[in-house]
């Protein structure tokens, strides 16, 4: 069925680098500094040691690397970008441990900027991420 309002298509990123790569976090962010996935796995380690600042700011780096691949594959600041697809999953764990981050540092208008970003991007990647694969629980 076709969409008559005009959904853009879904964007999907070549696949990311640090997703093959062996190395600590910041190793791979080191070697693949444009790769969202390797920030986000910055993020996670910062977040889980507490270091809530370091991982708002990894995790910021990540989003935005992010961003800049998906206007360089047509995505044109909305629409569906699939948790299904491996390339786009380290963009959209940034923007999972951003708002996660801001919540953290007291941001919470940034965080519930970013969950709403998340989950109009892809439903599955806010389950995923943000509910812990808790489909319907908020």
């Amino acid at each position: 069925m076709t969409n008559l309002l005009g959904e853009p298509p879904e964007t999907f990123l070549p696949e990311d680098p640090a997703a093959s790569a062996d190395g600590s976090p910041q190793d791979l962010a080191r070697a693949y500094p444009s790769s969202s996935l390797a920030w986000a796995m910055c993020a996670d380690e910062a977040l889980a040691d507490g270091e809530d600042v370091i991982a708002y700011a990894f995790a910021r780096t990540g989003y935005h690397r992010g961003l800049d691949a998906l206007r360089r594959n047509g995505w044109k600041g909305h629409g569906p970008i699939p948790w299904s697809h491996p390339g786009n999953q380290g963009f959209l764990r940034a923007l999972a441990d951003l708002a996660e981050a801001s919540e953290r540092v007291g941001d919470l208008e940034e965080a519930h900027r970013c969950r709403e970003f998340l989950r109009e991007s892809s439903l599955a990647a806010y389950e995923a991420l943000v509910l812990g694969g808790q489909a319907g629980a908020e």
